[in-house]
């Protein structure tokens, strides 16, 4: 894996917009950085297309106040990973104090074209 770095600056542009609506809980916002046939897989749950996502973003993003902080940006081919502290008012029973995620994206004429949100455990080797 190829690090570019730890900050939001190597973010993609979308992802780093998609970052800020997110914060903001601002729904229109943060679909506006998905491409119409889009995919999301968020804990081996998956929404295709703007119906699906928007349901998702709504119930799991802005109603819970969904927070996220970039810790890691990493570049692998055409796909992005970035690694984020999340926070928020979500059902936190069973969780980590601090709960990382990691974010693998493709981007696709400028916007998001699949977005996978995993909960990594730590490798044994």
């Amino acid at each position: 894996m190829n690090t570019v770095g730890r900050t939001a600056a190597a973010l993609p542009e979308v992802f780093a917009a998609h970052i800020k609506a997110v914060n903001a809980f601002d729904l229109d916002a943060i679909m506006a950085t998905f491409c119409d046939d889009a995919v999301v897989n968020d804990a081996r749950r998956e929404f295709v297309g703007t119906a699906s996502i928007r349901a998702w973003v709504r119930r799991e993003l802005v109603d819970d106040k969904v927070t996220m902080d970039v810790t890691e940006v990493a570049h692998h081919g055409t796909l992005t990973i970035v690694r984020a502290r999340y926070d928020g008012e979500y059902d936190k029973t069973n969780l980590p104090e601090e709960l990382v995620l990691t974010s693998y994206l493709t981007v696709a004429d400028g916007k998001i074209s699949s977005l996978i949100i995993v909960h990594n455990e730590p490798s044994p080797y």
